[in-house]
């Protein structure tokens, strides 16, 4: 008897692994179809530049930076306000935009949605990893929220694609701008895609020293906060007015 429930755990156990295998292929192969679709269309979008060769400015049209002017960041409740040397995208709008430039956007090597896809999370599941050189007291200061946050990000109803861009776009952006800690919104649905591509892209981004799922107040397991590289070495960021809110 005992032999026949080991046998029935054990096929049990093959079953869920097998099942978690095909949603993994199924989701790689969906990313596979919307960058292809993609490609598509920046393929489209380059034969009309090169058939009507007329600049966006002769047609009236806006720069990206003038679809950005008016747009202002994101600010936690009861968070002091920050006060970035220039006006930021609005989080909401911001991968959607960078996405419509073209593939005018950041690229960092070895970011990879295939190996992001392969370590799928749960919805609820909490978000969390430091680099060994970062101190204790500053990964504390992250995970309970403590720490000013540049600017957020939402991906909701983006692609993998679109959420990539912006990921890496709101990274290089606080770094241009000196400040160390940002907050992704990538939410709970669609099987948690977004946030275990969020989870893989942040773990091999060589810019980020740490992040820890957002407290209950900002966003919860449903929002990650970011702790980057400030100044060049991990160091950096303990010498750099991480200090809490107060």
């Amino acid at each position: 008897m005992a032999g026949l429930k080991d046998l029935a755990q054990l096929k049990q156990t093959l079953d869920v692994e097998r099942r978690a295998a095909e949603k993994a292929a199924e989701q790689a192969q969906q990313l596979a179809q919307e960058q292809a679709a993609r490609r598509q269309q920046m393929q489209q979008a380059a034969g009309l530049q090169r058939a009507q060769p007329t600049s966006a400015s002769n047609e009236g049209e806006p720069d990206f930076s003038q679809l950005m002017a008016d747009v202002r960041p994101i600010r936690a409740a009861g968070a002091p306000p920050a006060t970035p040397s220039r006006r930021q995208p609005d989080s909401a709008t911001l991968a959607r935009r960078l996405a419509a430039q073209g593939g005018e956007g950041v690229e960092v090597a070895g970011i990879s949605d295939m190996q992001a896809l392969m370590n799928p999370v749960t919805s609820e599941a909490v978000l969390s990893w430091k680099d060994h050189t970062l101190p204790h007291r500053i990964f504390d200061q992250l995970k309970a929220g403590t720490l000013r946050w540049y600017q957020a990000v939402d991906l909701h109803g983006c692609t993998v694609e679109q959420g990539r861009q912006a990921v890496l776009e709101i990274i290089h952006r606080a770094q241009a701008e000196q400040q160390a800690t940002l907050k992704i919104v990538h939410g709970k649905g669609d099987g948690a895609m977004l946030k275990s591509c969020v989870n893989g892209w942040l773990r091999q981004h060589p810019q980020v020293l740490a992040f820890h799922s957002a407290p209950d107040n900002q966003g919860g397991t449903g929002a990650v906060l970011v702790l980057i590289r400030k100044g060049g070495g991990p160091d950096e960021a303990g010498r750099s007015g991480l200090t809490g809110r107060g």
